[in-house]
Formats: C-alpha cells, sequence, structure tokens
C-alpha cells in the first residue's frame, strides 16, 4: 500500500494514536497510519469536518461503529478503537500490509481462474461473519481488498450499513463505486446482504478480466448500465462465469447466498488448482498396462491392452525384444501358443516407457544363432531340433513346450494346477469307490 508524508494540517497525535504516514484519503475522510503505545498498527481514519458537523451522521456513524465491534471473522480487519464523541469522530482497524486487489490486478493483470476462486472464497467467508453481526458492507470493490500475506481481508466499512437502512444519503456522504453497485442501491431500496454479492461478483469478474464487467464511461452511463444492461463477462474463466453471472442479477432474490458462494468457491478452488477445469493442465500420471481390466468403456480396447501385457511380461522374464538393433537372445524362449508353436508378435501399440509394449514391425526380421533356431516372416520357429517348433541349445524347448537346459522351468499356470489336481482327486475317489465295491461283493 503506498504510503505518503503527512502534511502541515494533519494531527499528529488521534486518541492514544501517533501517527506516522497517510494511506489514502476518500470520500468520508483521511486514512493515517498509526500506531499505540505496545506499537501495534493501525489504520485511523479521520472523519471530513462537514460531515462531522451533521447530527444524523455521527448518529448513523455511531451505530455502524457498534455493529462492527460484533464482527469476527479472520477475513475482515479487526476494529481496533473509535471516538465517536470527538469534534472529528475517528475510528481506527487493524493494519493490514499487502497490495490492494486492484494494484495487483493493475501491475500483473488478470488473475487465473484458481486466484479468483480462491480469492472469492475466502471474501465469500468473511461476508458471512459480516452479515451475521447484522452489517452490510455496501462499497465492496478491489481496492478495500488488501492482499495480505495471510489471505485476503475486506476493509474500509467507513459507510456500511446496518441491515434494512436506505443507501438514501445527505451531501457529502458517499453511496458506493460506479460498476461495483448493486442496482437497489441505485434505485435508493433498502439494502440487503445479497447487495454485498451483486459487488463480489463484479469483483471477481474484475480480478479475473482486468476490467469492469459494465465496462467504463461517467457515473451516470455507469450507473444506468447496471440497471438496464447485462454485464460483459467475455473475459472470465468458463469454471467462474456462470456463478458471477449469478451474482451479478438484477433481481437480490436471485442472487446467491453468501454461504453457497462460499461452498461453491471452494470447489472451483481445489479442482482449478488440480488442473481438472482446463485451468493449469498437469501431466498425467503414466498409465500401468499391467493394471488394467477391461470395462465397458474400454472393451474395444482390451485386446490391445492384453497383448501389451503379455509383451511386458514377456520382457520380465528376460524374453526376447524387438529393438533398432534386431532381437537378441535373452536365455528364455518367446511365449508359446495353445498349439506348442510360437506365439505371434502382438499389435503394435503406444510406446511404453523404458521400451516395454514394443511389437513388431510386419515381418519380424530372421534371426540365427547358438540355440536360437531361425525366425521366418511369419513368426514361426525352424531349427536343429525334433518335434513341432523344437530348440536346441541352452534353455532349448522340445516337443509342446517342454523346457530343458539352463534356462529354467517356465512357472506354472496356477488355474491348470488347481484342474489337475480336481482331475487326480476325482479319479482316485473312484478307484477307491471301486476298490471298496469289489471287496462288498466279494464278502
Amino acid at each position: 500500500m503506498a504510503m505518503m508524508r503527512l502534511r502541515r494540517e494533519d494531527p499528529r497525535v488521534v486518541g492514544s494514536f501517533r501517527l506516522h504516514r497517510r494511506l489514502g484519503a476518500g470520500g468520508m475522510g483521511v486514512v493515517y497510519l498509526g500506531s499505540d503505545r505496545r506499537g501495534q498498527r493501525v489504520a485511523l481514519k479521520v472523519i471530513r469536518p462537514d460531515l462531522a458537523e451533521d447530527q444524523e451522521f455521527r448518529s448513523r456513524f455511531a451505530r455502524e461503529v457498534s455493529a462492527a465491534r460484533r464482527i469476527r471473522g479472520g477475513c475482515t480487519a479487526r476494529l481496533v478503537a473509535a471516538d465517536l464523541e470527538a469534534d472529528r469522530p475517528w475510528f481506527a482497524t487493524q493494519y493490514v500490509p499487502g497490495p490492494s486487489l486492484h494494484d495487483k490486478v493493475a501491475e500483473e493483470g488478470p488473475l487465473v481462474a484458481a486466484d479468483v476462486a480462491a480469492i472469492g472464497a475466502a471474501l465469500s467467508e468473511g461476508l458471512v461473519a459480516v452479515h451475521e453481526a447484522g452489517v452490510v458492507h455496501r462499497d465492496l470493490k478491489p481496492s478495500n481488498i488488501l492482499l495480505s500475506p495471510k489471505g485476503p481481508r475486506i476493509i474500509d466499512f467507513g459507510i456500511a450499513w446496518a441491515t434494512g437502512a436506505s443507501t438514501l444519503t445527505h451531501v457529502g456522504t458517499a453511496v458506493g463505486s460506479p460498476g461495483f453497485l448493486a442496482p437497489e442501491q441505485v434505485r435508493g431500496a433498502a439494502v440487503t446482504p445479497a447487495t454485498d454479492v451483486f459487488a463480489l461478483g463484479a469483483t471477481l469478474a474484475y480480478a479475473a478480466m482486468a476490467d469492469s464487467p459494465f465496462g467504463h464511461g461517467s457515473s451516470e452511463v455507469m450507473l444506468y448500465r447496471v440497471v438496464h444492461e447485462e454485464p460483459q463477462l467475455n473475459g472470465v474463466p468458463d469454471a467462474l462465469a456462470p456463478l458471477v453471472r449469478a451474482c451479478l442479477a438484477k433481481t437480490p432474490e436471485e442472487r446467491p447466498s453468501t454461504l453457497q458462494l462460499s461452498m461453491r468457491l471452494k470447489e472451483i478452488a481445489a479442482r482449478e488448482a488440480q488442473g481438472l477445469s482446463g485451468g493449469r493442465p498437469t501431466t498425467p500420471r503414466p498409465r500401468r498396462a499391467v493394471d488394467e481390466r477391461p470395462t465397458g468403456r474400454l472393451t474395444e480396447r482390451y485386446p490391445e491392452q492384453a497383448a501389451e501385457r503379455v509383451v511386458e511380461r514377456g520382457g520380465e522374464r528376460g524374453l526376447e525384444r524387438d529393438d533398432t538393433q534386431g532381437r537378441a537372445a535373452q536365455g528364455t524362449p518367446a511365449p508359446r501358443g495353445p498349439q506348442g508353436g510360437a506365439r505371434p508378435a502382438p499389435p503394435r501399440g503406444p510406446a511404453r516407457a523404458g521400451g516395454r509394449g514394443d511389437a513388431a514391425r510386419g515381418a519380424a526380421p530372421a534371426r540365427t544363432g547358438p540355440g536360437t533356431g531361425s525366425r521366418t516372416g511369419s513368426g514361426s520357429r525352424t531349427g536343429p531340433g525334433t518335434g513341432s517348433g523344437a530348440r536346441t541349445g541352452p534353455g532349448a524347448r522340445t516337443g509342446s513346450g517342454s523346457r530343458t537346459g539352463t534356462g529354467g522351468l517356465r512357472p506354472a499356470n496356477p488355474r491348470l494346477l488347481r484342474q489337475r489336481l480336481f482331475v487326480f482327486v476325482v479319479v482316485t475317489l473312484i478307484v477307491l469307490l471301486g476298490i471298496a465295491a469289489a471287496q462288498a461283493l466279494q464278502g
């Protein structure tokens, strides 16, 4: 927040606070940076002299300061002290370090959807506490939102009114900022919590577009657009646009409540942070072909996935794989088909990390070598030995799949073992029953 030196006409001490710098000036008065005897820093606003002479304004100001004392929540600048009977009434709130939302957007441009949603969720939660205290802010806008290290903070409750109060004001009293005022404020109707929801929607649109949803122009033009024209949200991300548009509804009853708004924005912020809405795409985690199973939507892809899993298992057992240098023997034969012949090469699929999942490109190159036989273009093996697809050499396979040599036995199929065990048990029972029957006949 920009600070300026004190001017000659500025006071040096107000109440128990010593003033150090000017923080800004508005329609109600001047805001100073001050500190108390313990060094606690505050933002202290001193009311303008002409407003201080208006007794009705002083009484309303006293009611609002009393209501502001009841606000509890971490998203607002806490009221520290106030003097309503001074010649120029003043109040002090907790000083919040950090730029305003307006300054941040002006310097860095529009915020991403995740940041806009996170700021909106925190502000909505803060407004819940404000409205529970019976207060309506009435002037929520980017310059009244400070981005502190601990999160956004709502400041400047100088023109806040109790729920149900009229927005009609007297000379010198500000009613808000064009472009962020709700239509009921422009018409002079009673303000409600929905009034702040409209302002929050316009604020979120500004954060996402770096522009007001009602454009630019004189105060009269801006107020007319607020009442009669629809907001322009072309630059608002798709994830936020429907919710922002709901906040900017002309009728207060059609706007979401602050609690609904807080919950919805938290969901959007979490989803956008994970990149699930396309706001920040993240690198997808590679799928493991071994763990994939057929489902209703992936049935057409399952044969290809099954082939890839076979190749992957083969690679883990040291089977030969295609590469740019040809196929080198790994000491174990290729997987066998159901008839004892060589299994055809699986169809070519997407490449897998580490080279797994490579399929033969058309006809496999012939290969020869000790104990390996030769491979023909159709994938069958020929070479010295006996039987269909026989191999000789270390780890040779003979007949319909038996393996000899130093290559080790291929892991047995658990399902086949269970079937064989079942047949063995049944045959044994039949034999025993036959023996028992024969003994009974002899007896």
